[in-house]
């Protein structure tokens, strides 16, 4: 097996053109460098150089083994590098499933962030409903996931991620729109526009029952956005999550405080079982700085 060591000093006795010139580069004895590629020269059973008064020269044979010993050194940098992506950008894209009030802003902001510290890092972003969102933590086909708290799942570590409270969407000249905080009692006799099932529109509903008022849910949107289009098209009032609605600078809609509170929360989670790696580490310090600032400044905009 050839010596690791003596194909170094081949290829430095090529690049400087001598063995003492090598020597000299290397702060090591000229007959060191002279011995080890005579121990390479019988290793391989043929010259690598034609000595001369101070100099090398390589022979043919040594010519092409240095082509050779140069294709194995770019494979050897290549695993470096290939390490080093490994050691900071984990073994592919980080795959990022979200929730879609997050999706537009929050996310979107965080991975900037990232890309500032680590500009190779690729990222890919997937908004499926939160029941896919769950699945694909349990089983490891997401990194992380930002979603609405579910139960039944089993292998997936989750944390608090963001708490915020609901507010009240209102056409721009709603009679409502006067008053600096919606009510439940306010929503008697009101056209609603009810979220898509789930735990948040259950509690919405149990709320109004609650407090013996007949409900008039007679539009249905998914999507915070998809609500308050309709509300902005005059079909009714939302109650809706803050995040995504405030992004909506563009609808003619009034956003009030709603009362009594209705908690939003969203988790973030992962796949069970085994650490984060370094960029998924990262990412989720940039996602809670976004969070912080997001959080920060909603007193000033519940001012507005």
């Amino acid at each position: 097996m050839l010596n690791p060591a003596h194909l170094d000093l081949f290829r430095a006795v090529l690049r400087h053109g001598g063995m003492t010139k090598a020597a000299a580069a290397l702060g090591v004895g000229q007959p060191h460098v002279s011995r080890a590629i005579a121990q390479l020269e019988a290793d391989l059973g043929f010259a690598l150089f034609v000595r001369g008064h101070g100099s090398a020269s390589p022979t043919q044979e040594g010519e092409a083994f240095a082509r050779e010993v140069e294709r194995t050194y770019a494979g050897l940098e290549h695993l470096h590098h290939a390490a080093r992506q490994i050691r900071e950008l984990g073994i592919g894209p980080l795959r990022i499933a979200c929730q879609p009030s997050l999706a537009t802003h929050l996310l979107p902001r965080a991975i900037r962030r990232l890309k500032a510290d680590h500009p190779e890092v690729r990222v890919a972003v997937h908004v499926p409903g939160p029941d896919t969102i769950w699945s694909w933590a349990a089983s490891g086909q997401c990194d992380i996931g930002l979603v609405r708290p579910r139960s039944g799942y089993t292998g997936v570590a989750c944390e608090p991620f963001l708490f915020v409270q609901a507010v009240c969407a209102l056409p721009r000249d709603h009679a409502l729109t006067d008053k600096p905080v919606i009510t439940v009692h306010d929503l008697a006799g009101e056209t609603l526009v009810a979220g898509a099932p789930g735990a948040f529109q259950h509690a919405l509903e149990e709320m109004v029952a609650q407090a013996g008022i007949e409900p008039r849910f007679a539009f249905m949107a998914q999507y915070t956005a998809a609500r308050c289009g309709l509300v902005a098209e005059g079909l009714g009032i939302a109650v809706v999550d803050p995040v995504p609605a405030r992004a909506l600078t563009g609808l003619p809609i009034v956003l009030r405080p709603f009362q009594p509170s209705l908690p939003i929360e969203t988790l973030l989670i992962r796949p069970a079982g085994r650490p984060p790696g370094n960029l998924v580490a990262r990412l989720v310090d940039c996602l809670i700085a976004e969070r912080n600032a997001l959080t920060s400044d909603q007193p000033r905009r519940n001012r507005l």
